[in-house]
């Protein structure tokens, strides 16, 4: 597992120093200083604060917040890149614009040499790739800040590519995770507009997920399930893994020779069916999601192929979703509504799909609701792109102080991609009435008398224990309250801000005594005449006076710097 234990002495290792004064020093450079006062950690990057002074002037005048965010998170590397992809599925964590900016994260880096993948296959295998491969090509077809791949070919004659994990990347995330969970822990402490949000959890979460990128098994696992539900579809394929020759850090699978779904004008010229292919990638979305509740979550052109037979094939399994039947239903229910333009159960439905801290007001957000639902009631079903409404309904959620739960998110992107592909390839492509018979199969189904009886016995069982543990706990309570073992913890929030600043005054106050002392004895002395003296005066008075103006200067340069007399 990825080790992301708080650090106590980042100083112990020359290496977290370097990275974490690196990470400082970009994040001064695109525009994010003012994070470093409250933080306290200034020092830091104080010897590099000239240096990026002109770099920072011209990343704050030439792009925006969320494009300088972007840039930053480039420029700092694999895991950082990583994370901004992971926060651009997270509405409830971060604003849309922001969310739009991150999906342009570009995740190319230069590859890294053949030697390195050879000691790798060999550590990972027993072998090298020369022993395992009739053929393995030297130079990759693609490189990523987590691994890169490489046509080769296995001894039976299969093509096949080899995704193979970059060198020591696992040691790189873990020093960087490190110093994340420390930067989100001082944020915690200093900014209390983030102590809800609880970046160190986020943190936390992103190691998970970051866990799974960086293991190869996990994305073998998604294929072999993806192969399972998929089983006798002959309009979809997917490409075959060889778990034999596949570890955390390596990925073998067979290499799809088709064309890729951006290519339109190579689809034309071979003569597929445009609108055949626009319908079964809108079949095959819809069947993941309301039939299996798994899904693949970045069907975007780069990973589809389509083959010979109008085939469809997904690649790049490393981000798949997961929705159960409640939410599917739930989801089924958004849809019909929006079709049928029901402001109220739109809003209903709505509610079960998002989150909020305070009861939301009902008649507001239905009123809005229906506006929203009047400004595309005049338009014809075909016309209406579920892309564009999903947008849309993302604003009015957001104004209303409602979080879209992250997998839901997920969904409504694979959603939008599948649709914009679509249109690409058939303008007259309708996702929504597509989408019809498999929100009517849903709902339906809920009337099965086996599944309502299902959910009663279910129901029924759930509700007798309860009944059978309620004597039990209320024992529990009561023992512990005449134990005087019963605690109740009151926990206080937003009084960090005020003790950091009771603690500075007392600290001025305290520098101020000292110095005033200072002068005073400075000045006995000078009086007293006690030798030894120079020009008649008193050398320990004179030194007392000297200390003290260099204190009283530290203290006036301290507060002038950090802007309040």
């Amino acid at each position: 597992m990825l080790s992301i234990r708080k650090l106590t002495a980042i100083s112990h290792t020359y290496r977290h120093i370097e990275r974490y004064r690196q990470i400082l020093h970009i994040a001064f450079k695109y525009g994010f200083g003012e994070l470093l006062d409250p933080l306290k950690i200034r020092r830091f990057i104080e010897a590099g604060l000239r240096k990026f002074s002109r770099k920072r002037k011209e990343a704050v005048e030439t792009f925006t917040v969320p494009e300088r965010f972007r840039l930053a998170l480039e420029e700092l590397g694999p895991t950082f890149v990583k994370l901004g992809q992971v926060l651009s599925t997270r509405p409830d964590l971060i604003p849309l614009n922001f969310i739009e900016e991150l999906t342009k994260l570009q995740n190319a880096v230069p590859p890294f040499p053949y030697s390195d993948v050879r000691e790798i296959i060999k550590d990972e295998t027993g072998k090298f790739p020369e022993e395992i491969f009739a053929v393995f090509e030297e130079k990759p077809i693609a490189a990523a800040s987590i691994g890169q791949v490489h046509r080769a070919r296995l001894k039976d004659g299969a093509d096949v590519v080899v995704k193979v994990q970059r060198p020591r990347i696992r040691k790189t995330i873990e020093i960087d995770l490190e110093i994340m969970l420390h930067l989100s822990g001082l944020m915690e402490r200093h900014l209390e507009e983030l102590q809800v949000i609880r970046p160190s959890l986020i943190v936390e979460e992103f190691a998970r997920a970051l866990e799974e990128e960086i293991d190869y098994t996990v994305e073998l696992s998604h294929i072999e399930r993806f192969a399972r539900l998929f089983e006798g579809d002959d309009t979809v394929h997917v490409p075959r893994v060889y778990r034999e020759i596949s570890t955390e850090r390596i990925l073998t699978m067979e290499n799809i020779r088709g064309i890729k779904g951006a290519d339109i004008n190579t689809l034309k010229a071979e003569n597929y069916d445009l609108s055949l292919l626009a319908q079964r990638g809108a079949d095959l979305i819809m069947k993941q999601i309301f039939v299996f509740g798994f899904f693949h979550g970045d069907p975007h052109p780069g990973n589809i192929f389509f083959l010979p037979g109008n085939v469809i094939c997904y690649v790049d399994f490393g981000m798949t979703g997961k929705i159960s039947r409640s939410e599917r239903e739930d989801f089924a229910d958004m849809l019909m509504a929006l079709v049928h333009r029901s402001d109220k159960k739109m809003v209903e439905a709505m509610l079960k799909l998002t989150d909020y801290n305070a009861e939301p007001n009902r008649e507001k957000l239905e009123r809005e609701m229906g506006n929203f639902l009047d400004r595309h009631l005049y338009r014809p079903l075909k016309e209406l792109r579920l892309e564009e409404l999903l947008r849309q309904l993302l604003d009015l959620v957001t104004r209303n102080r409602l979080t879209i739960k992250p997998n839901f998110f997920l969904l409504i992107k694979a959603l939008s991609q599948v649709e914009s592909l679509g249109v690409e390839l058939d303008p007259d492509f309708d996702i929504i009435t597509t989408a019809k018979p498999f929100i009517e199969k849903i709902q339906l189904a809920r009337l099965n008398p086996k599944r309502i009886a299902e959910e009663l016995l279910e129901s029924g069982g759930e509700m007798l224990n309860l009944l059978r543990d309620i004597p039990g706990q209320v024992r529990s309570i009561l023992e512990q309250t005449r134990n005087g073992r019963l605690k109740i913890i009151f926990q206080h929030r937003g009084l960090e801000p005020a003790l950091s600043t009771l603690d500075r005054t007392s600290n001025r106050i305290a520098f101020a005594i000292v110095l005033a002392a200072l002068i005073i004895g400075s000045s006995l002395m000078v009086l007293s005449g006690v030798p030894p003296k120079w020009f008649d005066i008193p050398i320990i008075g004179l030194i007392g006076f000297l200390v003290a103006g260099i204190m009283g200067f530290w203290l006036l340069i301290t507060i002038i710097r950090h802007g309040r007399m």
